[in-house]
């Protein structure tokens, strides 16, 4: 791939590159990257930045340990955003090109009214010449709450997963992820200097996530986090980059043809609405499925029917995107439910044409409706 030709880009930077070996913000770095990513704006590129760091800024102006308490890392939060996007604003500004701060939280994506909005409001500023500096914001964020009863499965938890969605839903055609490793290796570099690199990666098949490692120290995610964030911009007719953000003009390197950290290309092209259904959404409802079903879904492109539901777990409403999981308990579809998981708990395993007897209402013949459902 020659990502020189990309015109719409979503760049993500870790925590780990934009600090220096004494846990300091590294300016220079920083402002490499804001003249290299000028350069690229210059030329007619739409660009996006998803940055991390402003935990890890506010900790170190606050003096405390960010993971001494959710309240402590949401002040190191609101704290370190401040100064994040002072170094963003005035880095740009030197260029005369403006910039805009955008904090997300869940609630920005798993509710479709909000999910689409954002769309216009980052399509606008792009047509307005505007760099979005995006971050999650842990000041508020949710992800963390407790006695909100059973999450099975979260929209982002880290800005990876975010970036990824931001590629997603704006069409991106290039994510870039910048971290503190050289890409993809067939084992974990930092253990095994024998360790050898990924320079291509054309699926995210079972074995590739196999070599997601946990998080460096310092971030929040780690390359099994990438790996995610990648299936999902893949999966929406996008590539993906992971590259050393520490190698020195990093950026200026790649679009100039450089083949250096891991390529990913793209395997489908699934539609904005089954995008969000697949991805985009806090998952706090699941529905186990006999094998007809799963078979009928998957090799038949069919609704989901009550009779082919064996267990319901968690609590959701009509409306919510719930997991579809086989008789292994694995998750392989999601989709929009009909009924409330009290219904579905009533009409499992019964005929379509009662569930108007059992319920005293009937929604739809189906519990998910074909045109809902997203493999994964």
């Amino acid at each position: 791939m020659d990502i020189s030709q990309a015109k719409r880009i979503i760049f993500k930077f870790g925590t780990n590159v934009l600090r220096n070996e004494d846990k300091e913000i590294s300016l220079s770095r920083i402002y490499s990257f804001i003249e290299e990513i000028s350069k690229l704006h210059q030329q007619g590129k739409e660009i996006i930045i998803v940055t991390s760091g402003a935990v890890g800024l506010g900790s170190k102006r606050l003096n405390v340990d960010s993971s001494e308490s959710l309240s402590i890392k949401q002040a190191c939060a609101a704290v370190g955003q401040c100064q994040l996007m002072s170094i963003y604003e005035d880095g740009f500004g030197k260029y005369s090109i403006n910039t805009a701060q955008v904090l997300l939280t869940e609630d920005d994506f798993s509710n479709r009214v909000r999910y689409l909005s954002l769309s216009n409001a980052l399509n606008t500023l792009l047509d307005l010449k505007v760099i979005p500096i995006i971050n999650q914001n842990d000041t508020v964020s949710s992800s963390e709450l407790e006695d909100s009863g059973p999450v099975f499965g979260v929209s982002f938890s880290d800005n990876d997963k975010l970036s990824a969605l931001v590629a997603s839903k704006l069409d991106a055609d290039l994510l870039v992820i910048l971290s503190d490793v050289d890409g993809l290796y067939d084992d974990n570099p930092k253990e095994n200097p024998e360790a050898v690199h990924i320079s291509d990666v054309y699926e995210i098949t079972e074995e590739i996530e196999k070599l997601g490692q946990n998080a460096s120290s310092g971030g929040r995610g780690g390359m099994r986090s990438k790996l995610q964030a990648v299936k999902v911009v893949t999966h929406s007719g996008g590539f993906a980059v992971i590259a050393n953000g520490k190698s020195p003009n990093v950026i200026k390197r790649l679009f100039g043809g450089e083949k250096i950290g891991t390529f990913f290309y793209p395997v489908g092209q699934l539609s904005q609405k089954r995008r969000w259904i697949a991805y985009a959404t806090n998952i706090t409802g699941q529905i186990i499925v006999n094998d007809g079903a799963k078979k009928a879904i998957k090799e038949k492109d069919k609704s989901l029917l009550a009779i082919g539901v064996l267990k319901v777990n968690g609590i959701f409403e009509r409306g919510d995107v719930i997991s579809i999981l086989d008789e292994n308990n694995d998750e392989f579809a999601r989709g929009i439910a009909n009924y409330s998981s009290v219904d579905c708990s009533k009409v499992m395993g019964e005929h379509s044409d009662n569930i108007y007897e059992i319920l005293g209402h009937k929604n739809y013949d189906a519990i998910i409706t074909k045109d809902n459902i997203a493999l994964l």
